[in-house]
């Protein structure tokens, strides 16, 4: 089994509640709080255990709130590289109003970074990664680590035998175009973020696997994936173009949903799946994922039966 370090530099205590409804300027009776340990690496890792794969999870930890990311990593039974963070684990809060179904998801931002432990982290990271493994990076970037870490960290992956599977946004894209940094083995993103990258709508598939395959082009990653939501995601490499489409039985909550197609996409490829195959595990896992409540991930037996229906077609 190949093995797998998922990286979470700005990780938090995800607290999920419900309210019959959800106003202002009155007091809201809430459900009893669910915990669960969050940030999109740490999510990944967990959703990796829901569906039998193990891995490692580098999560930058502070504080008493990192304490208990720690003691609730342990209890899922997460393997934990452990690095120091420079200040308190944030938290975060999901609520959702009961009679709409509408929530609302409040994410505070992380303790500041010098670049001194951007330094230690990216260090820290190379060495960790295991040799013929697979190290994802996902998930925000706290304060003060720069705009360019996941190209840094792509050029340090490089100089081992471990593959790289990005999930990023924002600045951090940009800064992907502009560094010329070693290509990602896989590089994600969601349509909104492809949008704002290629400066245009991407209103069809088509247009999203053209500009995917325009950044493998462009020496980005080896494949680049765009998640079109209901409309399927579409993988791009220098020569093939898919899309996979994976409908849940119902929307509970999209919480997760990203996390969980990395996961079962890099699970699939470590057990050496091909491309569009992977595609299609990730797909599923997503589907499965937006029919669970709050922060639950989907299981294994939903992937599985969602993966019977989802259908894969050349762009």
């Amino acid at each position: 089994m190949t093995s797998i370090l998922t990286i979470t530099l700005n990780p938090t205590v995800d607290l999920s509640i419900s309210a019959d409804h959800v106003a202002p300027e009155r007091k809201l009776r809430c459900s009893r709080p669910e915990t669960d340990p969050g940030g999109g690496g740490i999510n990944v890792s967990r959703a990796l255990s829901a569906l039998g794969g193990h891995s490692t999870a580098f999560v930058a930890l502070g504080g008493p709130t990192g304490d208990m990311v720690m003691h609730l990593l342990a209890e899922a039974g997460i393997g934990l590289a452990p690095f120091p963070a420079p200040g308190e684990t944030r938290q975060s809060l999901t609520v959702t109003d009961d009679s709409t179904g509408e929530q609302y998801r409040f994410v505070m931002p992380g303790p500041d970074w010098t670049p001194r432990d951007v330094s230690k982290a990216l260090h820290r990271i190379g060495k960790a990664a295991p040799e013929n493994g697979i190290v994802v990076l996902s998930g925000s970037q706290p304060p003060g680590v720069p705009d360019d870490f996941p190209a840094r960290l792509a050029t340090r992956i490089a100089r081992t035998r471990a593959r790289f599977f990005l999930d990023t946004s924002g600045k951090a894209l940009h800064k992907l175009l502009e560094a010329g940094a070693k290509p990602a083995d896989v590089l994600r993103m969601d349509d909104l973020e492809a949008e704002e990258l290629a400066g245009r709508p991407l209103p069809t598939r088509k247009d999203s696997a053209d500009f995917a395959q325009s950044l493998v082009r462009r020496g980005l990653a080896h494949a680049v994936i765009v998640a079109r939501g209901a409309d399927g995601n579409v993988l791009a490499t220098d020569q093939t173009r898919w899309v996979a489409q994976s409908v849940p039985d119902k929307v509970v909550s999209k919480v997760g949903a990203g996390d969980s197609f990395v996961a079962a996409f890099v699970l699939a490829r470590g057990r050496g799946l091909p491309l569009p195959e992977a595609l299609r595990w990730g797909s599923s896992a997503a589907a499965a994922t937006v029919m669970t409540p709050a922060t639950d991930l989907g299981t294994e037996r939903a992937v599985k039966h969602l993966l019977r229906s989802c259908t894969l077609e050349a762009v």
